[in-house]
């Protein structure tokens, strides 16, 4: 008991400390991303004497994309030469727009991919994003690392199988749910071949062999497949992404997750969970990485690729 006891304080101040320090962070990193002004130019265009660049102003919705920015205007203050410049124009009073204008992105139509979640909670979910950062860097990577080290890939990849194989009640229920019944029917046929023939499912027959298509159907997909929008982007510690409607999914989707019945217990049914996470993690070391260094502001690109993923899975 008194083992155990010291265990939970110890995770305790790690948490505190992790959290204390995203939180820091994340104040720090508010001042880079929220720039008030930003100065655009043009290396193929260089000015001359007489023509300044415009200013534009980020002073927009938090949710505004890069691409939906104002026009970038090039306006004169002198008189243009005609001689040895035959490219250029005379003197005007109207601007130089050197950048198309994009529309608002409340008049954007329906499935274009400027559309963005609302965010109302940004503060908060940077603070979580900063934390679920760390924890992956200190944590979760160094251990995947090394479970990949000493596991061989087939292994990892057939473990990745099981659990997805086991998972089968959820998809079903949900094609059904949103009258697929061609979905439905592949998902049994999946689950039946891979769980004898396929040893439990380590073993991905259906797939490789019959090429019946993987189905991933959730109770939050099935919201979305009725009309019920998002909401609005939560971002939950350890969890990850997700939204106001895609959090009632997954706790309804938890009354269809075998495990809960299989392992009732919370304090065996946590390390199978934490398992499974280390297992998938280890096939997709990097992929993390690669999205953080292409970004300006990691927690929008994260943001916004769920979003956009969601939005395709339900659409299909």
């Amino acid at each position: 008991m008194e083992k155990t006891s010291g265990i939970v304080l110890m995770a305790f101040f790690a948490c505190l400390l992790t959290g204390t320090l995203s939180f820091a962070e994340c104040l720090d990193n508010q001042q880079i991303y929220r720039s008030e002004y930003t100065l655009r130019y043009s290396e193929s265009a260089p000015l001359e004497e007489g023509y300044t660049a415009g200013l534009e102003t980020n002073k927009a919705s938090k949710n505004k994309t890069p691409a939906a920015v104002s026009p970038i205007l090039l306006t004169s203050s002198a008189p243009v030469r005609d001689k040895g410049m035959p490219s250029r124009v005379k003197e005007s009073s109207e601007p130089l727009v050197l950048a198309q204008q994009v529309e608002p992105e409340e008049e954007l139509q329906d499935g274009n991919d400027l559309e963005t979640i609302a965010d109302p909670l940004e503060p908060i979910n940077r603070a979580i994003y900063h934390f679920n950062d760390k924890l992956y860097f200190w944590l979760l990577k160094p251990v995947a690392t090394g479970y990949k080290a000493v596991t061989p890939e087939k292994v990892r990849v057939g473990m990745k199988n099981v659990f997805y194989n086991l998972a089968f009640p959820i998809r079903f229920v949900n094609c059904l749910l949103q009258a697929k019944g061609k979905a439905a029917c592949d998902e049994f046929v999946r689950f039946f071949t891979n769980s004898t023939i396929g040893m439990g499912g380590f073993i991905d027959v259906a797939g490789n062999k019959l090429k019946l298509k993987k189905y991933d159907e959730d109770l939050g997909q099935t919201f979305g497949a009725y009309g019920a929008g998002p909401g609005f982007f939560i971002n939950w510690p350890i969890f990850g992404p997700s939204s106001v409607r895609d959090t009632f999914g997954s706790a309804g989707d938890a009354f269809l997750e075998p495990l809960n019945y299989m392992i009732p217990k919370s304090k065996y049914r946590i390390p199978v969970g934490a398992y499974n996470t280390i297992n998938k993690t280890s096939l997709s070391i990097g992929e993390y990485e690669d999205l953080k260094k292409a970004a300006l502001d990691p927690y929008i690109a994260i943001r916004d690729a769920y979003y956009q993923y969601r939005r395709a899975q339900i659409r299909e």
